[in-house]
Formats: structure tokens, sequence, C-alpha cells
């Protein structure tokens, strides 16, 4: 029996691979008394030879802990006010259709395809804004969005037709106002912890605000002013989101020592308490390296993942799994694994658990855990410490409490923050280290393969929620669009009908905060109660024509506004309700893109069915239809994931059990 693979714990720069003694030397191992560990320590030493670390060793783990306050707050306030301005902005887009139709002689429903195209845009770019902030930071992000939507505002002054617009306005403008809102959302969460859904809930009511502040905002500038000029004051206002970006510091990554050093606690694990699928996993990856894969150590890589030459994120170990234990049957396995797949963080000799034992384990047939030993700090090691990845936690879309989630009730802040946390490449540290530059780094391209892996296509649970979102998107903006103007159309004076869009902001600020309440207590079905909501708010809109009286209209009004509340409060929930936590980037990057494609549609559609049919009935029949349609498609979806999960847990015994 040949001894298994083992790393010397001491700081002497040095690493232990196992030698060509024979077996009969290594039996006497078994026979050295506990007590003479003097003795114990130097015959090992004998049974193994030394080779030199190498310079470009592997980094040392680390993981940002959210200080839960703090500058979290300002974060919060600069979120807001972010929120503010580009949903105010976009969902205030109606009271500029009839200036612009206006101008270039054309229908109210062409000019509606330019602010759909800033809205589907915005949506779009959310995945390529995630991959930016990922590897430059939240705050170079949302600065550059604020530039770009500045000058997007500026150019369409000099707009001299509907095309014009929606190349200027439209799609400039939607990719700036995306790069401002990815960090504005995910950044808060990066910062808070406990108090992550209250912090979020707040920097998410700037939307309603915005809402509710911008639509007679925007009236009367285009009174004053016209729409050209008003796109320019418009555009100032984006500027400010400048000074909001500025506000996004990043958060320095702590060591594991560190927390180790300061918790007291022993962070390392026996290897018997790693959980069976990452067993599964990790020899999954052993088996693929084996194989001789040059691309990945995984079979349902995607063209997409293929092409960048990076897989998912969730195919990277989380640095709880790889600190803890890791099963290397050779050191030639591990050099090849660690090339291809994971930084292995360095583990000090004080970091072995205590009930740690060479010899017993080396009776027992069990491979040690892999300790890499201390290194000499240089100014080159010292920076990894800055290397900061958002987007690689699972949880940095999840905006509600973080008591609905089993990772964080189970366990200390710490070893959440470890469990969620996945571990960069050897490579992407080096582009960060040694600033490299290059067209698309690792840490752009691993957040594209993982928010746009099609694979997740493949789970029946989400392709039903995919769909559902779509219809919702379909007729999620025909009202900003067109309910001032069917107001006005219908003999309601203008200065009162500005205000029905005001009055869906306001209801959606507190329907945010109701369904931040709601989401706090982990009994509350997320599926359920947006689907209720967004079932009253299709039928709502369906008869919202019924009566033209100011009353009932802005009745209307507020029920829509509380409706999409929920949509877009728990959507989140319901993504980690179904698929998990490690699925919600992936998740959320594929809804952006459907979502965006939708909105594109919806409103360009509804006003085609306005021109055609000289009343805008049914283009409300459309989005309430929409809506109510969205909502009874996924009734049966927490049924249909209840079996998927059951097919899925069948297959995967079947895969695990030995032939």
């Amino acid at each position: 029996m040949a001894p298994p693979n083992v790393t010397d714990g001491n700081d002497n720069g040095y690493r232990m691979v196992p030698s060509n003694e024979p077996e009969e030397n290594y039996e006497k191992v078994q026979n050295i008394e506990e007590t003479d560990k003097d003795v114990a320590k130097e015959k090992e030493k004998h049974l193994f030879e030394k080779a030199p670390l190498k310079e470009d060793s592997e980094p040392e783990a680390a993981v940002v802990v959210p200080p839960d306050g703090g500058w979290g707050w300002v974060i919060v306030v600069a979120s807001f006010m972010c929120n503010m301005v580009v949903d105010g902005i976009i969902f205030s887009f109606g009271a500029f259709l009839p200036g612009i139709a206006e101008s270039f002689d054309v229908s109210k429903a062409s000019v509606t395809l330019v602010g759909s195209l800033m809205s589907g845009f915005y949506l779009i770019s959310g995945p390529f804004a995630s991959a930016l902030a990922n590897r430059y930071g939240f705050q170079l992000v949302a600065i550059v969005g604020s530039v770009l939507g500045t000058t997007a505002f500026a150019i369409s002054y000099f707009a001299t037709n509907v095309q014009f617009l929606c190349i200027s306005y439209g799609v400039l403008g939607g990719i700036g106002f995306g790069l401002i809102y990815v960090p504005s959302v995910i950044t808060v969460g990066f910062y808070f912890e406990r108090w992550r859904a209250l912090a979020t809930g707040i920097a998410v009511c700037g939307s309603g605000i915005g809402t509710f502040l911008f639509a007679p905002l925007s009236k009367w500038m285009i009174e004053k002013m016209g729409w050209r000029t008003s796109l320019l004051f418009q555009g100032a206002i984006v500027l400010s989101c400048v000074l909001y970006g500025l506000a996004f510091k990043p958060l320095k990554p702590t060591k594991i020592k560190d927390i180790d050093e300061a918790d007291g606690k022993e962070l390392v694990m026996d290897p018997s308490k790693l959980p069976v699928a990452t067993k599964v996993k990790m020899e999954e990856a052993m088996r693929r390296i084996r194989r001789g894969s040059t691309v990945s150590a995984y079979d349902h890589q995607t063209s997409i993942s293929r092409m960048l030459g990076v897989n998912n994120n969730s195919d990277y170990p989380r640095v709880s799994d790889v600190y803890q234990t890791i099963n290397i049957p050779s050191r030639k396995i591990l050099e090849t694994y660690i090339e291809k797949r994971l930084s292995v963080p360095s583990i000090s000799e004080k970091d072995k658990p205590k009930s740690y034992d060479l010899k017993q384990n080396l009776l027992e047939g069990k491979n040690p855990i892999i300790i890499v030993p201390k290194r000499n700090r240089t100014t080159s090691q010292n920076e990894e410490s800055e290397v900061n990845r958002p987007l690689y936690r699972d949880d940095i879309f999840f905006c509600a409490s973080l008591k609905r989630l089993p990772q964080y009730t189970s366990r200390t802040s710490i070893a959440y923050n470890l469990a969620v946390t996945r571990l960069p490449t050897k490579n992407d540290v080096e582009e960060e280290i040694k600033h490299t530059c290059k067209l698309c780094p690792e840490a752009v391209k691993r957040t594209l393969a993982t928010m746009l892996d099609y694979s997740l296509l493949k789970s029946p649970s989400f392709i039903l929620l995919s769909v559902g979102g779509f219809l919702t998107m379909m007729g999620f903006y025909v009202p900003f669009m067109y309910l001032v103007d069917r107001a006005t159309f219908h003999k309601m004076d203008l200065d009162t009908a500005v205000w029905l869009v005001s009055s869906i902001g306001i209801a959606n600020t507190f329907g945010r905060v109701m369904c931040g309440v709601l989401s706090s207590f982990p009994s509350v079905n997320a599926l359920l109660v947006t689907n209720v909501a967004l079932t009253i708010g299709g039928v709502a809109t369906i008869f919202s024509g019924i009566s033209m009286t100011t009353e009932y209209q802005f009745f209307y009004a507020v029920v829509f506004g509380l409706s999409i509340a929920c949509f877009a409060s728990l959507r989140s929930i319901i993504v980690v309700d179904l698929l998990g936590l490690e699925k919600l980037t992936n998740a959320f990057g594929l809804l952006l893109l459907f979502q965006g494609v939708a909105a594109i549609i919806g409103a360009p559609l509804a006003g085609a069915f306005r021109d055609y049919t000289g009343g805008y009935e049914y283009s409300f029949y459309l989005s309430g239809s929409m809506l109510l349609s969205s909502a009874v498609i996924c009734y049966p979806l927490n049924y249909l994931n209840k079996w998927e999960k059951k097919r899925n847990n069948k297959l995967q015994r079947e895969k695990t059990v030995p032939v």
C-alpha cells in the first residue's frame, strides 16, 4: 500500500510529495508511538521528498463579509436615487408621445417603439453590465452608464426622425440605464446580510417614488420647454448618477486566515462532513480530468461556455468546499486540477482540525486534508486580498431576507459567506494582480457564461417561469404608456390625468414595502402571492375601461401599481424556491433577456391595436390578458417543480450507484 499524497504544514516554503520508498518503510509509520511526536515527525519526513513551491503558487482564499451597516447605508441612499432617476424616466415616457408624434408627423404607436426599446435594452444589457461589474466594480460601471445615458439624451436632442430616436434614446439610452441599474440593485445586497431585506426594500422604493415624481415633472417640462429641451434636462438629471455611482465603493475581501483568527474558531472540517453532492461533483471532475479534458471538467457545457472557454459559475467549488477538504488521488491529478479549475487557499498548520491524525488516517486508508503551507509575504501576494468578484457569490441577486435560505439559517454568518462564495481561478487572479489588458477578461467571460447558460432551459420549471415572465412584461408597460393618453382621449383634464401614472408609482412603493414584510416570513408562498397579484392586476386591466370616471381610473391605477410590485419584489425568491440558490444568477440572466424582448414588443403591439381600432379598449384588453395568462400558467408551477425534483433525485441516485 503506497502512502497517499499529503502536504507538510510547516512554514518552510516546501511541499511534500510521495517518495519512492518501499512499502515496508511506510508500514513503520503505523507503529510510531503517539507520545514521541518529534521522532514521528522526523520519520515521516524520511518517507517523502521535498519539492520547492512554484513562484506562482495559488492565492490565498478570501471572502467578502458584509459589514451590515456603516457606509452601506450611504449606498442604500445612492441606490435609491439611481432607481428613482432610471425608472422615473422610463415609466414617464408616455408624456413624450404626443409631442414627438406631432413633430415627426407619425402615429403614437411608432413613437412608442422608442420608449419600448429603452425599456427592453435596459433589461437585455443586464447580463453584460453584470459581467463588467464583476471585473471592474460597481463604481466604474455605474459612472460609465451615467455618462453613456447622458450622451444618449444629448444626441437625441438633434433627432430628425423616429428611427434616429430609436437608436439614440432607445438603444444607447437603454444600455446606459442598464449599466446604472445593475450596480444599484446588487451592490446593496453585497453590503448587507442581516438587514438585506430592509436595505434592498428602501433602495428599490426609489422606482415607485421616481414614477410618482417624474410623471408630472415631464409633463411640466414639455409644456414649458418642449420635448427636445426636456430631453436635455433629463440628461442632466441622469448625469447626477455619476455622484451616486461614486458611492459604490468596493468591499475589501477578508482572507480565510484573518476570519479564523478574528473569530477564534476552526473553519476546517472533517472530510466525512463534506456534503455528498459535493463529493460526487469533485469525483466527476477528477474523472473528466483523467480522460484528458482540455476545456472543462464537466459534461454539460453549452456552446457559449465552449466559446468563452469558461464554465458556469456553479461548476466552480465554493470556498467552503475547497477550504475544508479535497479528495485528491495523486499529486499529478492535483496539479492538473488546480491549473484548470480552481485556486486552492493557503492554510496554515494551526488550521488543521483538532481531530486530525495523520497516522490514524493512514491506518484507515483515508485521504488526509491537503494543507498548503504559508509563504513569505510579498507585495504581489498582499495585493491578492484586493481581488473582488461580487458575481462569484450565489446570493448576489437575492433581494429578500436571508432567513428564507437554509444555507443561511443552518450556518453561522462566516460559514454562510464561505458557502455562497465561489473561488476564482488562478488565471483570473493573475489578470487582476498584473493588470492584464484583455478584450474579455476571465471575470467577464465567467459571468457571461453563467448568466447566458441556456442549459437551464432543460428545466421544465424554468421554462414555465420564463414564459410567465415574458407574458407579464408584454403587458407591463402598456398602462404606463397609454393610461394618461386614454384618459385625455375620454375628455379627462390633462392636469388630472397625469397623476394616474404617479398613482401607480406611489402604490408600487407601498406594494414593495408590503412584499418585503411578507417575504420575511419563510412560510409565505411567494409564487402564490405573485400569481394572485398578477391575476388581480390582469383582471383589473381588462376591465379598466368600463368606466372613465376620475375615481374609477385612479382606483385602477392603485390596483395595478400594487400588483406589479409583487412581481418585481418576489421574483428572486421564486427562482430560489424553484431552482435553488446556485441557479439564481443563471436564471436571473436569462429572465432579463426574455423580459427585455417582451418589453420591446408589448407596448408597440398595443399601439398598433390602438391605431387599427381607433380606441384604447383592445390595447388594454391585450395588456390585461397577458398579465392574467402569465399568472394562470404559473399556478401549477409548484406541482411541476416537485415532480421535476423527484425526477432529478432519481436520476442522481442512478448515476451514483456503482456499476
